[in-house]
């Protein structure tokens, strides 16, 4: 459905007047300390804003035997999150358009130390036209940009002519899981957009991740006999050196890869934690290291997860301690491949049209060698996966934020592609 320009200035105008509403809203959303696990009240407060306004609600909790009997599911582990998943459903009153996910993740990943913010991590402070907080970005404004996107087309009397799903996810930072429990609840639509903060750009291509954890032990003997011993942590920096090994010659792959060629660096290996021993004056008998890695999209996360343990068990058969002391390689998150939004589908062009309206310029796509959750839907529901938000800074870092004028001009080229996409129809009178 095209817009007429009375509709698109009607539209643009009510994104702006609910702006103010938009903002505190996410401000709220920031209160909440929703770090793994601890999801469950900021899911309670997204369900009750969810049905104030009219939306069917479905609240479940995520089946781990479902999730790990799926390729596309990650390991469970003792720290996965047991908060549920809701979803927001919207009828229409003729289901005469195309419809249409709009997901986003509500957890976040720890602080650090607070004494490096400048801004209270969970305060939600506005400066200079920024959001300050863990998770404001990342991509709590998205959450935001997904409810209000869909307020400001109810507020000009206009609601989508087609099903829409407003899912609220958890375990994004973590697994993916939440958005594969989505799938398997058997939520599907012609397309998806996920708001993540991409700096108002669109995701061409986006790699996989692989989370790992290796464990060495060592043998434990007093400091002043240490040549008897064998120094655990020491053993794990060698090991380290392998994977450093291992992540070069991955990116020296990347000529194999389209979308990933000429892009700096793609697949970085963070090791993440690192754990070990017992006292000061003992040689440490145990290290864990915990790692992350990304893949190329095409590259099976499997494939990816048996060349890392035969590096690993390679290199432990030629380190003269660790032959005697294997290395044990455990995979407990990510296991999730990437993928490649294809140029031309009807999706993207309305998308475009949307941005340009709502910026004044041609939409631009990246690639980026992270993890999202839009992977589940291009992989599995095979749909038109569309991953776009605002500007943002700090993400995962301190002082996290996100520019409130880009969140309002990211929320109005949604509001407008949902519009084009979905169609509209009067909202009822009750």
């Amino acid at each position: 459905m095209t817009l007429t320009p009375d509709i698109r200035n009607a539209i643009v105008a009510s994104v702006d007047q609910g702006f103010t509403g938009q903002t505190e809203f996410l401000r709220k959303l920031v209160a909440f300390q929703s770090v793994r696990g601890a999801e469950h009240a900021i899911q309670d407060f997204m369900f009750r804003a969810l049905r104030q306004r009219g939306y069917t609600l479905d609240r479940f909790a995520m089946d781990r035997n479902a999730i790990e009997r799926h390729p596309g599911g990650s390991p469970w582990s003792e720290e996965h999150s047991t908060a549920p998943i809701v979803v927001g459903i919207h009828h229409p009153r003729r289901e005469i358009g195309r419809s249409l996910i709009l997901q986003a993740h509500l957890d976040v990943v720890p602080t650090g130390p607070l004494a490096m913010w400048r801004h209270d991590p969970y305060a939600g402070e506005v400066e200079d036209g920024w959001i300050y907080g863990r998770g404001a970005a990342d991509m709590k404004a998205g959450a935001s940009a997904n409810v209000f996107a869909m307020d400001a087309l109810r507020r000009v009397g206009l609601q989508p002519a087609a099903t829409v799903f407003l899912q609220s996810v958890v375990e994004e930072e973590s697994t993916g899981n939440g958005a594969m429990m989505t799938h398997l609840r058997g939520y599907k639509a012609d397309a998806v957009l996920i708001p993540e903060p991409e700096d108002e750009k669109l995701v061409r291509a986006n790699t996989g991740v692989l989370w790992f954890q290796v464990e060495v032990q060592g043998l434990p003997v007093h400091v002043r006999e240490m040549g008897a011993g064998a120094n655990a942590i020491e053993a794990a920096y060698r090991l380290i050196g392998e994977l450093r090994r291992l992540e070069e010659d991955w990116n020296a792959r990347q000529a194999e890869h389209t979308y990933f060629r000429d892009y700096p660096h793609p697949i970085n290996l963070n090791v993440g934690k690192i754990e070990g021993g017992d006292w000061a004056s003992s040689v440490p008998c145990w290290c864990r290291i915990d790692c992350r890695i990304a893949i190329y999209p095409g590259v099976s996360a499997a494939a990816a997860a048996d060349e890392i343990r035969m590096r690993i068990e390679s290199f432990a058969h030629r380190d003269p301690f660790l032959s005697n002391r294997r290395p044990t390689v455990t995979f407990n998150g990510f296991h999730a491949e990437g993928y490649v939004l294809e140029p031309g589908s009807e999706a993207e062009a309305v998308l475009g049209r949307a941005h340009e309206a709502a910026f004044g310029a041609p939409l631009e796509t990246l690639v980026t060698p992270s993890y999202l959750d839009t992977r589940v839907y291009a992989l599995y529901d095979r749909i038109p996966a569309l991953c776009y938000g605002p500007a943002s800074r700090g993400i995962h870092g301190f002082d996290e934020c996100v520019s409130l004028e880009s969140l309002k001009r990211i929320t109005t080229a949604m509001a407008l592609f949902i519009a084009e996409w979905c169609g509209t129809e009067p909202v009822p009178v009750r």
